[in-house]
């Protein structure tokens, strides 16, 4: 179990997920949709539907939201959509991962390939960056729900494998196939938590000057525009002095 970890700053701005919560609200909307259309419809039935909910509950996806989305998955008019991921470097040779959902392949692929080319990275082979990463469970919880010991022994009791605690929340790591298993026992020992999601977790970040920061947020900011691209993931750390002169 580890200590402080500076995970916020690769996870890119919070910030911004409040300039474009109409855009977070579609993208969680098609997740629940297609989780729901590949399982059950009940969220107690089916683990990627109960995860997606949970993530939306996260960021206050309002109810209605959730059960219209889950509703469209029953319809004959459900769109089909095929998941893909892309890999690629960024500027700095950062490695960015790119995970999508589309109901066209060859728009969505020439879209992605075009953001990494105007903003100075270079799209890849499927597996050329991602053996730089690990798929791993994330549980988010604020400080308020407890100091780091309560927090550190709660995920020791639910099999989690690492806590990283910061100035603003706890992260809980844990294997990917556990999360279900894992996010459910905390949330019985500490409430409902702030995000509980799949996450591909960098082994190693790549430290950037504030050019680097800049020209890299910005193939970021790109690729989360599309409206096909579900997650963006970098292997990237800006210090606390960069990151206040962004």
């Amino acid at each position: 179990m580890a200590g402080h970890s500076k995970w916020a700053n690769i996870q890119h701005r919070k910030g911004r997920q409040d300039a474009v919560r109409a855009k977070l609200f579609s993208k969680l909307s098609k997740e629940i949709t297609v989780a729901a259309k590949m399982g059950d419809a009940d969220p107690d039935k089916n683990p990627r539907l109960r995860l997606a909910v949970k993530e939306a509950k996260g960021v206050s996806m309002p109810k209605d939201n959730i059960e219209r989305a889950i509703k469209k998955s029953q319809g004959g008019d459900a769109e089909n959509y095929d998941e893909i991921r892309y890999e690629g470097y960024g500027p700095g040779g950062v490695a960015v991962i790119v995970e999508a959902m589309t109901d066209n392949r060859n728009r969505t692929a020439s879209n992605v390939r075009s953001t990494f080319s105007k903003h100075g990275g270079n799209l890849g082979e499927t597996g050329s960056v991602a053996f730089m990463f690990d798929r791993k469970g994330q549980v988010v919880y604020p400080t308020t729900a407890g100091d780091a010991d309560t927090i550190m022994l709660a995920a020791i009791d639910a099999g989690a494998e690492d806590v990283e605690t910061g100035e603003d929340e706890h992260v809980i790591w844990c294997a990917d196939t556990d999360l279900g298993a894992v996010s459910s026992a905390l949330e019985d020992a500490l409430g409902e938590a702030a995000s509980t999601r799949l996450v591909w977790k960098p082994q190693t970040t790549t430290e950037l000057d504030l050019d680097g920061a800049r020209t890299l947020l910005k193939l970021i900011d790109a690729l989360e525009d599309d409206d096909d691209v579900q997650n963006v993931t970098a292997n990237f750390e800006i210090s606390d002095e960069v990151m206040a002169e962004l």
